[in-house]
């Protein structure tokens, strides 16, 4: 049981005691402590006032006493107007750190037979350009919410839908068929997403001229975007594609091909995976078949231009596009379509979208769809919102060529980490391998934590040197923390000094209790975040515990401590610290260094 909750128990019974009243145990207001206060955890008197008929002061005194004669880890109490501070006994501090010890999987909740099943959708790139910054933090939201649900006891089904066809593909293949001159992966050099995404650019700057010269040419510039050549041939080519001509289809393996290739490597390169990789490819038409047969039972209706539209103004929305004029589907159709394969596939309890804020708009249209074609779980489906990431210098724009490669990033942060620990001297000792592994753990630590200590939902702007300082809120300062108590451990192993087996309350001081109630708070954290589908809340966590753990480190010195029940205490809180540490940042996806 939490401490909260038994706390919150033992008012109530306080409640029926005291004054004879039955009072619901969730009703009653307890907290952690203000840090500017004694005490642990305080209780809210106020409310209370209706049920004691006296003054807040009375009142708090009066609940304080029963609970230190009746609830055995309370060992002293302080009323300060309306509020009743707890101070828990040692014996129950030392409790939390034998039970930290004791459970390698602290801080966690395992699935259990009948657990829920949730689905996470994340990543979902084009197959015409490589990963960029975006999907770096898409990536990792996803991939950390997962871990994160996971811990929280329910079972966890890691989902990439790749858009590998429509017009952006299209455009790419085109462009390769004009200017690429048979270029490939192999005879250029280049990652398969690289080669392809530079086609998606050369389509864009060619089509812009092609606009350009129809709107000198006395065209507005809409009608030049319509009826220029390359995007005629690109339509005409998505069309070719749909009815299945063999010569367009092997274009589209093969360089699809190249594209899966060069994702993987990215993927491996930032410590992400999936348990299933669905392709639109596969999906597309049975959305397609599902609209259809909407259209069938007057749920849709179709314009005089034969497209097919969903009104949705009876939901205070407009109308949606379904299928074009031509046939052909858009990027709903295809969600409607994977949304039924995995529902048929999977018993999915729960299905979660991590996509950008842009597409709100598109998941609240894509619930009420799926309840209108007849599918309740539709509407339960959870669109997880991030805002957008920019860089110190603006926004990214990929059709431009002016994006940061996902790829590009990960090695000029792997080049920093290394620059800096050189400066620093952090690696002395250790083999070119060892340090080499070292840099990656730290820079690929920087980036996630930066990207995922921020809340979410708000746009952020991704400071790469900012991310990798080992002073301040971030991921290196968190892994140094870790490396820290884990070097006190083998020092003290080297000297024959064992931790102590379980805690000695009598020798906890205030400083060791401060770490204490850290540790106290991860299960609390992991519970918290799992709710609000929060991985920053874990981040925020485990900076926290890195600071508190480091002020005890520099308050309490360990190996030079010569009472040695004491410095087996310290060992001990160590030890958990460590643990707790490394626990919070596996959610987050983040390694740690056991030495730096």
């Amino acid at each position: 049981m939490k401490t909260e909750n038994r706390l919150q128990q033992a008012v109530a019974n306080a409640l029926k005691s005291l004054y004879g009243a039955e009072v619901s145990a969730d009703s009653i207001q307890v907290t952690v402590t203000r840090k500017d206060q004694k005490g642990d955890y305080t209780v809210v008197v106020f409310p209370l006032l209706k049920i004691s008929h006296k003054k807040p002061e009375e009142t708090g005194a009066e609940i304080g006493a029963y609970l230190k004669a009746n609830e055995p880890i309370v060992a002293e109490t302080e009323t300060i107007k309306g509020f009743l501070n707890l101070t828990l006994s040692n014996e129950f501090w030392a409790g939390v750190v034998d039970n930290a010890e004791a459970d390698a999987d602290y801080g966690y909740v395992r699935a259990g037979q009948g657990a829920p099943l949730v689905m996470i959708e994340y990543s979902s790139p084009n197959t015409n350009k490589p990963l960029h910054l975006g999907h770096i933090r898409n990536n990792l939201l996803g991939f950390s919410l997962s871990r994160l649900l996971e811990v929280c006891g329910n079972k966890v089904v890691k989902t990439n839908i790749v858009n590998n066809r429509g017009i952006h593909i299209c455009k790419s293949m085109l462009a390769w068929q004009k200017w690429g001159d048979g270029a490939t992966p192999e005879s250029t050099g280049q990652k398969g997403d690289h080669l392809v995404g530079d086609y998606y650019v050369r389509f864009d700057k060619e089509y812009k001229a092609e606009v350009k010269k129809l709107i000198e040419g006395g065209m507005t510039e809409e009608e030049a975007e319509e009826k220029a050549p390359l995007m005629q041939e690109a339509r005409e080519m998505l069309r070719k594609w749909e009815a299945e001509d063999p010569e367009v289809r092997a274009l589209w393996n093969r360089m699809n091909e190249w594209v899966y290739a060069g994702f993987d490597e990215t993927y491996k390169a930032l410590g992400v995976d999936f348990d299933k990789i669905y392709y639109e490819s596969d999906t597309y038409k049975v959305g397609k078949g599902l609209v259809l047969k909407g259209l069938e039972e007057g749920l849709f209706y179709r314009r005089d231009d034969g497209s097919v539209w969903a009104d949705l103004s009876k939901e205070g929305l407009d109308e949606k596009l379904l299928l074009r004029k031509d046939g052909t589907s858009v990027y709903m159709t295809q969600d409607i379509g994977t949304a039924r394969i995995r529902f048929d596939e999977y018993p999915i309890d729960k299905m979660v979208y991590v996509v950008g804020n842009e597409q709100n708009y598109h998941f609240q249209v894509l619930a009420i769809l799926l309840d209108r074609l007849g599918f309740k779980w539709g509407k339960d489906l959870v669109h997880f919102s991030y805002g957008m990431v920019e860089l110190p210098n603006g926004r990214m724009k990929s059709r431009e060529g002016t994006v940061v490669d996902a790829d590009d990033l990960v090695a000029s942060m792997i080049d920093t980490a290394r620059e800096m620990s050189k400066t620093v001297g952090k690696l002395d000792g250790l083999s070119e391998a060892e340090a080499e592994d070292v840099h990656r753990i730290l820079a690929l630590g920087a980036l996630k934590y930066f990207l995922l200590k921020v809340d979410p939902k708000k746009n952020m702007t991704f400071n790469p040197a900012e991310s990798i300082d080992f002073n301040g809120n971030t991921g290196p300062f968190v892994q140094y923390s870790y490396a820290r108590a884990m070097s006190v451990l083998r020092k003290a192993a080297e000297a024959g000094v064992t931790p102590a087996e379980k805690i000695a309350p009598a020798c906890l001081d205030s400083k060791e209790l401060e770490v204490i109630r850290q540790i106290e708070q991860l299960p609390v954290v992991v519970a918290e975040a799992g709710k609000a589908y929060s991985p920053a809340l874990i981040a925020n966590y485990a900076f926290e515990m890195a600071k508190t753990f480091n002020q005890f480190y520099h308050d309490c010195p360990i190996m030079r401590e010569e009472d040695p029940l004491r410095k087996a205490n310290r060992l001990l809180l160590c030890k958990v610290s460590a643990k707790v540490l490394k626990n919070a940042l596996w959610i987050l996806g983040i390694e740690v260094p056991a030495r730096m």
